[in-house]
């Protein structure tokens, strides 16, 4: 019910973002989404993209500090209101979300999450009948 994430450390400095993305072109990974948090001194960069774990070697290989983790990816309607109800329904049932990015596609919202309870969020997606993403259905993209 999950799907992988790429993590990655990047120094905040001119070149670091540009040879990762290098890297991830040179590999012919597709890109799906895509997103920085920064601080003062680095930033975190998240993707997702359509070959996870072979991104996820080659970046390791090349010396990029990278980190693979699950993160839900569940389908909204395009219109005000819906990813405050998808996340009310996690809230209702005391699952935390730990951070979010969406993104639209094919006319839909694509929310990106990760909670503190794996278990618990895939549980409240099936009972809640959420339209998720999986690993196939983005290689389709």
């Amino acid at each position: 019910m999950t799907i992988k994430q790429l993590s990655i450390f990047l120094e905040n400095r001119s070149g670091t973002l540009s040879k990762v993305l290098e890297q991830i072109k040179k590999s012919q990974i597709q890109l799906v989404a895509i997103t920085i948090a920064d601080t003062a001194e680095y930033g975190i960069l998240r993707i997702i993209c359509t070959e996870p774990t072979r991104a996820f070697e080659e970046l390791k290989e090349a010396g990029v500090a990278v980190a693979l983790s699950d993160v839900f990816a569940i389908e909204l309607d395009n219109k005000p209101g819906c990813a405050a109800d998808a996340i009310s329904v996690f809230s209702d049932a005391d699952i935390s979300v730990t951070y979010l990015y969406s993104f639209l596609f094919n006319g839909k919202g694509i929310l990106i999450f990760r909670t503190n309870n794996t278990e618990g969020a895939s549980e409240v997606i099936e009972k809640n009948h959420l339209n998720y993403f999986t690993e196939d259905k983005l290689m389709e993209l």
